[in-house]
C-alpha cells in the first residue's frame, strides 16, 4: 500500500521544524501525529488544560478533515497528560468532541511535553 504524506495549513506545521508528518494514510486508516494545543501559525503554546485540550482537539479535526476522515471515524487514541491531575478537565471536553461512541484509548502521565504543553493527543481514525 502506499503512504501519503497528510498536510493541512488548518493545523500546526510538524513542532519547531521536527521531520515528521502530521498525518499518513495507508489504505483506509490515517495515523495522526500527537497533537498539542498549539494554534496554527503560533509558536507558543498557551491556556490551561480545557483551552489546551480543545485546540488539540480543534487541530485534530482538521488533519482528519484533510485526510478524508473525521472524529466520528476514530478508533484508537493516546493522551499524554503532565500531570494526571488534569484527567478530568481532559475528559470533559474530550468527551463531548468524541461523541457517544468513543475510540479505544490509552492515557499517560508523562513527565514532560514539549513547549510546557499540558497535553498530547495521538490518533488513529479510518476513512
Amino acid at each position: 500500500m502506499e503512504k501519503n504524506v497528510i498536510r493541512t495549513e488548518n493545523a500546526p506545521a510538524p513542532f519547531q521544524g521536527a521531520p515528521y508528518s502530521q498525518a499518513i494514510r495507508v489504505g483506509d486508516l490515517v495515523f495522526v501525529a500527537g497533537q498539542l494545543g498549539l494554534k496554527p501559525g503560533e509558536s507558543t503554546i498557551e491556556g490551561d488544560i480545557t483551552a489546551q485540550t480543545e485546540q488539540v482537539l480543534r487541530n485534530l479535526t482538521a488533519i482528519l478533515d484533510e485526510a478524508g476522515s473525521s472524529l466520528a471515524n476514530l478508533v484508537k487514541t493516546s493522551v499524554f497528560l503532565q500531570d494526571l491531575g488534569d484527567f478530568a478537565a481532559m475528559n470533559e471536553v474530550y468527551a463531548r468532541y468524541v461523541g457517544d461512541r468513543p475510540p479505544a484509548r490509552s492515557t499517560f502521565e508523562v513527565s514532560r511535553l514539549p513547549s510546557g504543553a499540558l497535553v498530547e493527543i495521538e490518533a488513529v481514525a479510518h476513512i
